[in-house]
């Protein structure tokens, strides 16, 4: 078992017929140590320092480059037609404490059973896509 402490480059510049891909629930990109093994079948245990990226290279071996991609995930993308609109949605999303990615047109959240009953309430129209979820970073409140 190889251990990463650290990613290697953002991205691979070798072609893809010389990476190799691992991949990872978006979950375990917060977390400081996990394990996970390579679709060749090499394992890699991570004792982090900074957090990995979808795409980042962890390793490189024979001329191969090991990459770690991020799985998609369904979450709910509602479209956002105005500035008003995108006022209230993202603060009615807000207050449910729940990851979100905001896009220029649109903002995905995670799925919850309080976002659910959210949707329904408002009417909201929405689509449930399966996408590499990047939600925003949450901040701690500070004095």
């Amino acid at each position: 078992m190889h251990v990463i402490q650290h990613a290697l480059a953002t991205v691979s510049d070798l072609p893809p017929e010389k990476q190799i891909s691992l991949a990872a629930e978006r979950r375990l990109f917060l977390k400081r140590r996990w394990r996970g093994i390579a679709e060749d079948g090499t394992e890699f245990g991570f004792d982090l320092e900074t957090r990995l990226t979808d795409g980042c290279v962890i390793y490189q071996q024979a001329g191969i480059d090991y990459i770690v991609h991020q799985l998609a995930e369904a979450v709910y993308e509602i479209p956002l037609e105005s500035p008003a609109q995108a006022a209230l949605v993202a603060w009615k999303v807000g207050n449910l404490h729940l990851p979100a990615q905001i896009l220029d047109h649109s903002i995905r959240v995670l799925h919850d059973e309080a976002m659910t009953q959210l949707l329904e309430r408002e009417g909201w129209p929405y689509t449930e896509p399966e996408v590499v979820f990047t939600p925003m970073k949450a901040m701690a409140h500070t004095p």
